[in-house]
């Protein structure tokens, strides 16, 4: 499950700041590439009008400083460095996703900062249709909310006074592989499959751990709530997807 198939992922993850050479290569193409981190001591003014030798990872600018021969022989790019900058970036899934560049080092740390959802100071609740779950999963979540939630589950489910919504606080997230192992020594997947054996509709499950991937910790079911693009649509007669 990669962070854009999943609905409840919102915002960037894993950003953080590059300090960023832009360079013009020898074919006369624009790129950035990370300066190596052996000259992130140099200033921006001995870099800046320089030659660099770079590969896909890094770059080298040719200074007076002598570039130690197995660095060299890595960069097989040649090119010019035109500006110095701070880049913004997020790894996601293996992809390098590029959101900007600052000439500032202050700068690009106060966007990470307002771009960061950090826990406990942005919102991870999430209020989304019933019409998301099978009238089975509708029936299940308020029986379970009347009883001590069985144990291991990693949730509890509550209900909401004076309306129909049913409330579901997510426990130990998020549910990838390594903190579940650290947390409990399981996997996803051994929860998905202990949720399921203690009866839980296949739809509930496929909802809650997605919610719960995304470090998602409270989650309210509601006929009146808006749809979430992304998630199944069951309907009420049929119990089966539909498009709406």
């Amino acid at each position: 499950m990669t962070s854009t198939s999943n609905p409840f992922v919102r915002g960037y993850r894993n950003l953080h700041t590059e300090r960023t050479l832009v360079l013009t290569t020898e074919g006369d193409s624009l790129v950035h590439v990370p300066l190596h981190p052996s000259q992130h001591d140099l200033p921006g003014h001995a870099l800046r009008s320089r030659k660099c030798l770079f590969n896909g990872d890094f770059g080298l600018v040719v200074t007076d400083r002598e570039i130690p021969p197995e660095l060299r022989a890595s960069c097989s790019e040649r090119g010019y460095v035109r500006d110095v900058v701070y880049s913004i970036v997020s790894h996601e899934d293996g992809v390098i996703h590029h959101i900007g560049d600052v000439p500032a080092p202050n700068l690009a740390r106060e966007i990470v900062e307002r771009l960061t959802f950090e826990t406990g100071r942005y919102s991870r609740s999430w209020e989304i249709s019933t019409a998301h779950i099978t009238h089975e999963s509708a029936s299940y979540l308020p029986a379970l909310a009347d009883i001590a939630t069985p144990t291991g589950f990693l949730f509890v489910a509550f209900r909401i006074p004076y309306c129909e919504a049913i409330g579901v606080k997510l426990i130990a997230t998020p549910w990838t592989d390594e903190n579940l192992q650290h947390v409990e020594g399981i996997s996803a997947e051994d929860l998905r499959q202990r949720h399921l054996a203690k009866g839980m509709p296949a739809s509930l499950a496929d909802v809650l751990h997605l919610a719960a991937l995304a470090d998602i910790r409270f989650l309210v079911f509601d006929a009146d709530a808006p749809l979430l693009d992304g998630l199944p649509v069951y309907e009420e007669d049929e119990g089966s997807t539909g498009n709406d």
